[in-house]
């Protein structure tokens, strides 16, 4: 019977696990994870009524992978869609005020986030002929060229800020939202790719005898994401071993050519391995087989973020706030990136008469937080809010989680990283690579990539088999 290690028990992980059973029955399939929990990132905690998310808050129904995958497993009666609010209403943080982003054209042409000429050189993109560069662009630079330096500065920062932790000056456009340059080649502008993409799903399911495909949305489950992560982990069954640190990999010719090496001296034999762990973490396990390509992985940067929760009193916190959060742009440095209004966008996440909010603190310009005590960034998550929504009352629940290493940032030139890290590891038949740390930082990325590398591990399976 072939034998798969998958080293990783988070989403990605788990996602392979799940496929390979599917793709290649009578596999043998181990997943081995260094804590005492599979789901990596993402972990919900409940506490006194209030229903934390450790890490992504939520999914995005954007492409049918994660739908689909909620579906097998039997969860969409648990899945709850984000409120109408949280999708319509979002807010930055500029000029100590919060003012909320357009939604449409009309939106864009009130807006006090942009002065006239920043509204005219947004709204001509679709006419606007800027030929991209001979070089690779960064988001800064890309969103500059398409629609100019006032919309990269508020928009474009923001989007990074909420989804990276990072800075659009920092990161490539084309391994971070690779999209943008394809719609700008095939259509000429950012708009009316995004018009082309419409039209065509809409196309698509009138093909397949489905309704018009509605705006994209973000999902989660009434008891928040552990779900899914629960869910996945029952699958996986007994193959699933948490609290066992792998250390190296070893290739040798014979039966089982790989060995996996672990913590107090145990090994496991494979047919294949498949490392879904973060980038710094497989370097360290492929440095004695492949210096070179360790090398590679290790050099992938992270940013460290603090999730900060705060729940308060909802007669403390005057307004309403039917809404998603705010950005505070990382080109502000203000004491957070973020805070997302948690209570608003999903239910049964405080308690009758309480609301949580949960800031992100750190990324890429401000590290030095994560070091900071707790009462220390409990005290500046409250006094950002307090400035920003006029909180009168101080917080009757808090929770502080650290990342050190919380989402990879896909600079300049990421794409031709990650190149080289798949030539060299095509050099070892039966290793391969999956996870965030490459091809897209999403959960619907981390289950697209689970899925694709399950594929190519059965193939291969398939291939070695003897004849």
């Amino acid at each position: 019977m072939p034998h798969v290690v998958v080293v990783g028990g988070g989403l990605s992980g788990l996602t392979v696990a799940l496929r390979l059973k599917q793709f290649s029955p009578g596999t043998a399939v181990t997943v081995l994870e260094p804590r005492d929990r599979p789901g990596g990132n993402i972990y919900t905690e409940s506490d006194r009524g209030f229903r934390v998310e450790h890490g992504p808050n939520g999914y995005l129904d954007r492409t049918p992978a994660l739908p689909n995958l909620v579906r097998e497993l039997g969860l969409e009666g648990q899945a709850i869609a984000a409120s109408d609010g949280s999708r319509k209403n979002r807010y930055v943080f500029l000029r100590n005020k919060l003012r909320k982003l357009p939604g449409g054209p009309l939106g864009l042409l009130t807006t006090s986030l942009l002065s006239l000429r920043g509204k005219w050189q947004l709204l001509a993109e679709p006419w606007r002929k800027t030929p991209p560069p001979g070089h690779e662009e960064t988001i800064q630079e890309f969103v500059t060229r398409r629609a100019g330096s006032e919309a990269a500065n508020v928009f474009a920062d923001a989007l990074v800020t909420g989804i990276h932790g990072g800075d659009p000056a920092l990161l490539s456009v084309s391994a971070a939202f690779p999209r943008l340059p394809v719609m700008e080649r095939d259509a000429g502008s950012i708009v009316r790719g995004f018009m082309r993409a419409a039209k065509k799903r809409k196309e698509d399911a009138k093909a397949n005898n489905q309704p018009p495909p509605g705006p994209m949305r973000m999902w989660s489950f009434r008891d928040g994401l552990q779900v899914l992560v629960d869910a996945l982990a029952a699958q996986v069954g007994g193959g699933l071993r948490c609290g066992t640190r792998v250390e190296a990999v070893s290739e040798a010719a014979g039966v089982a050519p790989w060995t996996v090496h672990g913590q107090s001296g145990y090994t496991w034999s494979a047919d294949a391995v498949v490392l879904a762990c973060p980038s710094y973490e497989q370097a360290g396990i492929v440095s004695d087989i492949n210096p070179e390509l360790s090398a590679e992985m290790a050099a992938i940067p992270y940013n460290r973020i603090a999730v900060v929760a705060l729940g308060y009193r909802a007669e403390h916190c005057p307004g309403k706030h039917d809404g998603f959060g705010y950005i505070a742009p990382q080109n502000t440095r203000r004491d957070l990136l973020g805070v997302q209004w948690c209570s608003s966008i999903f239910p049964d996440r405080a308690p009758q008469g309480f609301v949580l909010w949960r800031a992100l603190c750190g990324g890429v310009h401000r590290a030095e937080q994560i070091d900071w005590p707790d009462e220390q960034l409990v005290k500046a998550v409250h006094e950002e809010i307090k400035l920003a929504m006029g909180v009168t009352g101080t917080p009757v629940f808090k929770k502080v989680v650290r990342w050190p290493n919380a989402i990879p940032q896909y600079v300049l030139g990421h794409l031709d990283r990650v190149a080289r890290i798949d030539a060299l590891a095509s050099r070892h038949p039966g290793l391969f690579l999956t996870g965030n740390s490459y091809r897209g930082v999403a959960m619907a990325d981390c289950v697209e990539q689970g899925e694709a590398v399950a594929a190519k591990v059965a193939l291969h399976l398939q291939r070695a088999k003897p004849r």
